[in-house]
């Protein structure tokens, strides 16, 4: 049991709601103040990326509420989603919205952070480990390395309209190690583009395949193979892609080995 009173730990009050990362995968990766909101809400709203064993920490009798979001896939709305965070904490319910990997990044948490504080009511922010982060550091890749790259640049794989008006000249040049979300559906495409505006094709990628997980698999290729490479392989998502030379590193600092 965690001593919320020795660790200063803040009081989940009744009437407010927590957006909370769960981080990419292992419940290890939890913070103290993750664990903390998962033992005292009374609701866990909770994303189709949240770990099944993260939910059996949540506390006896609290309901689990599914609001995941998967592309392809019948999914609720944002403002569905929001707004049913509004009605619950209205209802006096301490709230726990549950996101995979950090809450802020790509995370959609702003949205839902923006409609709780139009609508009055207490939230706090608990960062979680980002899948950018963490699942490259169970795959063995530093995200970044002296004499490799001082800057990096974290990037969705499809626009939030459907389309993509993106500047992916300044992509490609922006820094020499790039992290793709939610990226293998169209990673040929990206990595068109970004070959189109000058990454070279012969460039280190690595997939990274449910990420800190049992089921954990990594893929090594080229910018210009890798979209093929994982469909043969089939490599699914959900999928973390970094994109230059930090990947081939993997070779050598792979530590994880999944069970199984």
């Amino acid at each position: 049991m965690i001593d919320s009173a020795h660790l200063g730990l803040p009081e989940f009050a009744p009437g407010s709601v927590w957006l909370v990362g769960a981080g990419p995968g292992d419940p290890g990766l939890l913070s103290l103040l993750a664990l903390h909101a998962l033992r005292h809400a009374d609701t866990v709203v909770y994303d189709a990326l949240v770990d099944p064993r993260i939910l059996k920490l949540a506390r006896p009798g609290a309901a689990l509420d599914y609001a995941g979001k998967r592309g392809g896939r019948p999914s609720p709305q944002q403002p569905d989603i929001s707004a049913r965070l509004v009605r619950l904490a209205r209802a006096g319910g301490r709230v726990l919205r549950l996101k995979g990997g950090d809450p802020m990044v790509f995370g959609r948490g702003g949205e839902e952070a923006l409609a709780l504080a139009e609508a009055g009511i207490p939230f706090r922010i608990v960062p979680g480990i980002t899948a950018g982060i963490g699942g490259l550091a169970y795959a063995g890749i530093p995200l970044t390395h002296r004499g490799i790259n001082s800057a990096v640049t974290f990037v969705t794989g499809h626009g939030s309209d459907g389309g993509d008006r993106r500047d992916w000249a300044a992509i490609a040049h922006g820094a020499p190690v790039l992290v793709l979300y939610m990226g293998l559906k169209h990673l040929a495409a990206v990595a068109a583009r970004l070959i189109a505006a000058g990454r070279q094709p012969a460039e280190p990628v690595a997939i990274v395949s449910r990420a800190t997980t049992a089921e954990q698999r990594v893929l090594i290729s080229t910018l210009a193979a890798a979209a093929a490479e994982a469909a043969a392989q089939r490599i699914e998502p959900p999928a973390i892609v970094v994109i230059g030379a930090v990947a081939e590193l993997s070779a050598a600092l792979a530590w994880f080995a999944p069970a199984g």
